[in-house]
């Protein structure tokens, strides 16, 4: 789920550019016409499976958030939507002239408001409102989500590198972080499955606000920058 919208480096005259600090920078002006086509089409093969995936991630998750009360399975899901957002800005990045700030300002909002329903579904869930049920759906997204999302993460960080694209950057590490967060809460949901402890499911959920608020930080300050990378 972003992790680091932001401007990672600044010029002699002290503006602000995205992408990596050195020699990195000018890959992309030092390569031929026909190397950045090839680079921009093996992004835009990773970006395009991402965005399959994520739609399928964020389907399923939120359908087994729904139907089990999990509020873990609901910040996956949600956090999964924004992740879907972040793989379409790339998409136009390398296919369009695009500036980045508008879709950085609008994950932000989105994760703030995600951290905030998540804090409140698991505080329904402590009262009894709602108890967590067992989704055996949701524990399987979340098992194939911290195999493919670190795969995922590995490919974006290795064309990162090589387009300086600080937009990629933040994708990969979404992507990475998105793999930690499925053990976390695959670890609540197993052990409201296996043991019946509906307070694991919501203690999970909120392990991961912090992470959900940092991602939404970073986009935000990211955005007060204007970083703008095209």
């Amino acid at each position: 789920m972003p992790a680091s919208w932001e401007c990672v480096s600044r010029d002699r005259a002290g503006n602000l550019s995205c992408g990596l600090p050195g020699k990195m920078n000018n890959a992309m002006a030092d390569s031929s016409p026909s190397c950045s086509a090839e680079l921009s089409r093996r992004v835009l093969r990773l970006q395009v499976f991402t965005v399959l995936w994520m739609t399928l991630e964020a389907a399923i998750s939120l359908g087994s958030a729904w139907h089990s009360h999990s509020p873990a399975l609901l910040a996956f899901g949600g956090d999964s939507l924004v992740e879907l957002l972040s793989a379409g800005v790339v998409i136009w990045r390398f296919r369009f002239a695009f500036n980045e700030t508008q879709a950085a300002r609008i994950a932000g909002a989105l994760l703030f408001a995600l951290a905030a329903l998540v804090v409140l579904t698991s505080v329904l869930n402590f009262l009894g409102y709602r108890e967590a049920r067992r989704s055996m759906a949701g524990m399987g997204i979340l098992l194939a989500a911290a195999v493919v999302m670190p795969w995922l993460g590995r490919g974006k960080r290795r064309l990162a590198a090589v387009t300086s694209s600080a937009a990629l950057k933040a994708d990969a590490a979404e992507s990475s972080l998105c793999g930690y967060m499925a053990w976390i809460v695959l670890s609540g949901l197993a052990v409201n499955a296996i043991w019946h402890k509906p307070w694991a499911d919501p203690v999970a959920a909120l392990a991961l606000i912090p992470l959900i608020l940092r991602e939404g930080w970073q986009a935000m300050h990211a955005a007060r920058l204007g970083c703008g990378c095209s």
